[in-house]
């Protein structure tokens, strides 16, 4: 025996008696298992994975390691330190028009996916209902099922819009939030400015809270911008949640940054949530990004607007494909001619090396599958020719 190591034992504690009920109402991520299988593969060309390709820049890796080895390594404040929402507060003010004060707060949060729980968490009880669009982030259901409510899911095909006239026919007393992801995942669509006001109006008519995810909002394709910017519902109305983050936008996804925005009643109750569960967001990394909203991004997008290119080039030969307004991902049919569902389409382009999503993580239906061009330009390509080649078939 090792010194100091406990002797082997055959354990005697019954785990799957101990699980709850919420853990095993919740199915491991669809995506998650395609991640585990491409680490086993030699020499993926994987499109995938929802995260860029790119490095972070130099101006934020340098001012990560000067927090850290200014010692600036503890718990920060639980809503996040005060140069980055300083730097928030500004923003806001810019791009939606927003004056955080006494009845507008915000938070700092461990990525966006911890806004996301968050806001479920102080607002999503027992029964109570919460519409997603579907598709929908692979997210949104399992929060709230965890909350113990019920996922009202709006049909979005063949557009995949989040339209006010789409939701109004799912509103019922016990609906609680409307989550709106524009440019989406899985989908890259981008909604207009009037469509959002529109959506933001109906849910304040109503007493809902809409949640604007804008993860990709600095990923906005030229056409799609409005006055230059992502369209937001929040140039319009105060009204809502607006949740944002770091880690698409700049790389970074690993650092786990994000942030939400919106009445300040709201962001007192995320707080006490964030204060028992994350504490806070890491703390050297939070002064790191503070000064990022003045990084230009434009050349990136001007890169992945190259390879959506690529994609509508090779994929609108063979299939239906709605043209990606923003992120980096499309969600593309499976021909029906093939006569397979999107999963046994992914199992014959897995065979081959490509690791896509099928739809059915993302969607009721098992129709498309999603694609991801956060990928080097000479792999996608190869991946682009093999799927071209296998729905000739």
């Amino acid at each position: 025996m090792i010194d100091g190591a406990l002797p082997h034992r055959a354990s005697t504690l019954d785990i799957n008696s101990l699980v709850c009920d919420r853990a095993r109402s919740i199915d491991a991520s669809g995506i998650r298992r395609v991640f585990d299988l491409a680490a086993k593969m030699h020499n993926p060309i994987n499109l995938s994975i929802g995260q860029p390709d790119f490095p972070v820049p130099d101006e934020l890796k340098r001012a990560a390691v000067e927090a850290i080895l200014s010692d600036r390594n503890g718990y920060s404040v639980t809503q996040g330190v005060h140069e980055l929402r300083t730097a928030i507060e500004r923003h806001l003010r810019s791009d939606v028009g927003w004056e955080v004060g006494s009845d507008m707060g915000v938070i700092v949060t461990s990525g966006t996916s911890g806004a996301l729980l968050l806001a479920a968490m102080s607002v999503v009880g027992a029964g109570d209902e919460v519409i997603v669009p579907d598709p929908w982030f692979v997210a949104y259901p399992p929060l709230v099922q965890m909350c113990g409510g019920t996922v009202v899911a709006c049909d979005t095909y063949p557009d995949f819009r989040l339209t006010a006239a789409r939701v109004e026919p799912l509103l019922r007393p016990r609906t609680k939030m409307v989550i709106a992801c524009s440019p989406s995942n899985p989908c890259g669509t981008v909604m207009t400015q009037s469509e959002l006001s529109e959506l933001a109006e109906l849910c304040a008519s109503r007493g809902v809270l809409l949640l604007s995810d804008e993860i990709y909002n600095g990923f906005v394709y030229a056409g799609s911008r409005e006055d230059g910017r992502a369209p937001s519902p929040a140039r319009t109305h105060r009204d809502l949640l607006l949740v944002r983050g770091f880690g698409k936008n700049y790389g970074c996804t690993g650092w786990r940054l994000g942030f939400a925005a919106g009445p300040r009643q709201l962001i007192e109750q995320m707080a006490k949530f964030q204060q028992y569960s994350f504490v806070c967001a890491p703390t050297p990394l939070q002064s790191a990004v503070a000064g990022v909203f003045d990084l230009d991004l434009s050349s990136l997008v001007t890169k992945f607007e190259g390879r959506r290119r690529m994609v509508m080039d090779r994929m609108s030969k063979v299939t239906k494909c709605v043209e990606p307004q923003g992120a980096f991902y499309a969600f593309v049919e499976v021909p029906t001619h093939l006569g397979q569902t999107a999963t046994q389409f992914v199992e014959r382009a897995i065979a081959e090396r490509v690791l896509v999503i099928p739809g059915s993580v993302f969607s009721s239906r098992d129709t498309h599958f999603r694609l991801s061009f956060a990928a080097p330009d000479a792999k996608l390509e190869e991946g682009l020719d093999i799927l071209f080649r296998l729905m000739q078939k």
